[in-house]
């Protein structure tokens, strides 16, 4: 009888390591994965396993990503129909997050690729085998999270002692042996940034200023040789820069400052005086805002639930405002605490409006308002009040947002948000001025159009 012969099986061996470190010696992690795995494909060549030529190796990249140039080879060439097995030393070298492995797996599943680890024997093609693989990718996840902590841990540590941890150094300062060292021409330029804004106070300015004087960022070179040049200086880095408690030789971590390792280059004197004029700025910018952001029911807007006056209120959402009318106590004491909460100012705004242009149209208005005004022996007739009321249509729109605010406030006594509705009130005394402004007005009209 004819043996039928074995099927081959395609195997890609793939190692990894998550630092550079030892990388160029003549035989590294990388090799000895490899090694060991050839040597498990060698003892399963009665089964038909053979090695592919290529290799998957990725050095200096952490297994908590899928964004490694050698896995990437490897599974275009697992999409390809090139691999039949991949081959591991230890399944986290393939990944530590089993969000990702996951990932792996279903794309060795839907091209009949098997994963095998050589020092945690099992088949991902069993059902035992993918328990064990879950459990144990568990746990490498639960290591990777630990080593993060540690990691957190020891750089919290270091930096309350004022220790610099690494990162873009600061312009004023060079870095050598892992410390601060004030470099004094870069530490001349910072000093001089600092007491210019306090000479000018505008940060737009002084970058135009910066600019123009030729001062770029810091050029600074990592250790690993790459060169990063400075480039022009804008408001961004300005603000970082003027913000930056470093220059009073601090280190801040997650917002606490503590002494730091470095010499200061700025004095605290000088510090306070550039961020008095940063709160001054801030104050006049909300005033101004405060200003300009039309909110006509202030003052005559409340809760029902509450019995609270209901605050103006804006937020910015990909460059357009929008306004709110806001519950006082529900902003004290959470929203949930309240039904009304709040309100969108230009629904309420149209509401009151709305009502108040068809309060002035009824009749029953025009006459007690034509008997309120004649009470005092004006002697107006009714068919100038009826006139004038008649004209707030026309009026209103042409009104500056405060004399519409100033309008509302004469005529309306209180707007109650309930949360089934609103109620407004109004008053009645205050028509009458109302009527001898509209007269005044359209008596404007004629005489310039005369």
């Amino acid at each position: 009888m004819t043996q039928k012969p074995t099927p081959k099986i395609r195997c890609a061996i793939y190692t990894r390591k998550s630092s550079e470190e030892g990388l160029d010696m003549e035989f590294n992690s990388l090799d000895a994965q490899r090694e060991s795995c050839e040597a498990y494909i060698a003892s399963q060549k009665r089964e038909g396993w053979l090695q592919v030529p290529d290799y998957y190796d990725d050095g200096g990249f952490s297994g908590g990503t899928l964004e490694r140039p050698a896995l990437k080879r490897l599974i275009a060439d697992i999409e390809a129909g090139r691999i039949d097995c991949v081959v591991v030393y230890k399944i986290d070298r393939l990944s530590r997050s089993l969000v990702d492995f996951t990932k792996l797996v279903e794309v060795f599943d839907r091209h009949n690729v098997t994963f095998v680890s050589i020092t945690q024997s099992f088949n991902t093609t069993t059902s035992m085998g993918r328990l064990t693989l879950n459990i144990l990718l568990s746990f490498a996840q639960f290591e990777r999270e630990v080593i993060g902590e540690r990691i957190r841990d020891k750089f919290a540590a270091s930096r309350k002692k004022g220790m610099w941890m690494g990162g873009t150094p600061p312009l004023g300062y060079d870095v050598k042996d892992r410390k601060l060292l004030i470099n004094e021409t870069e530490a001349a330029l910072v000093r001089h940034i600092f007491e210019r804004f306090i000479r000018i106070g505008s940060a737009t300015t002084l970058v135009t200023e910066l600019k123009k004087d030729g001062h770029c960022t810091k050029t600074w070179v990592t250790q690993k040789g790459r060169i990063h040049e400075g480039r022009p200086i804008d408001k961004g880095f300005l603000y970082k820069l003027l913000h930056n408690r470093v220059y009073l030789g601090e280190a801040v971590h997650k917002g606490e400052s503590f002494p730091g390792e470095h010499d200061a280059i700025i004095d605290r004197a000088l510090w306070d005086k550039v961020h008095s004029i940063f709160a001054k700025n801030a104050t006049s910018r909300a005033n101004i805002t405060r200003a300009a952001m039309p909110m006509p029911l202030k003052g005559l807007i409340r809760c029902g639930h509450c019995n609270s006056a209901m605050t103006p209120s804006h937020t910015r959402r990909r460059g357009k405002q929008y306004r709110y009318y806001l519950c006082l106590k529900a902003s004290k004491n959470g929203h949930r605490t309240c039904p009304v909460r709040s309100i969108a100012a230009s629904e309420v705004e149209a509401a009151v409006i709305g009502n108040l242009r068809a309060l002035v149209r009824s009749p029953e208005l025009v006459v007690r308002t034509w008997r309120s005004v004649n009470a005092e022996g004006a002697e107006i007739p009714e068919r100038d009040v009826r006139d004038a009321l008649g004209r707030l249509d026309e009026v209103w729109d042409e009104l500056f947002p405060i004399e519409q605010a100033r309008l509302l406030h004469l005529m309306v006594d209180k707007v109650v948000l309930e949360p089934e509705g609103l109620d407004i009130r109004f008053r009645g005394d205050g028509l009458d001025t109302v009527i001898e402004e509209l007269r005044a007005i359209e008596h404007d009209k004629e005489r310039s159009a005369a």
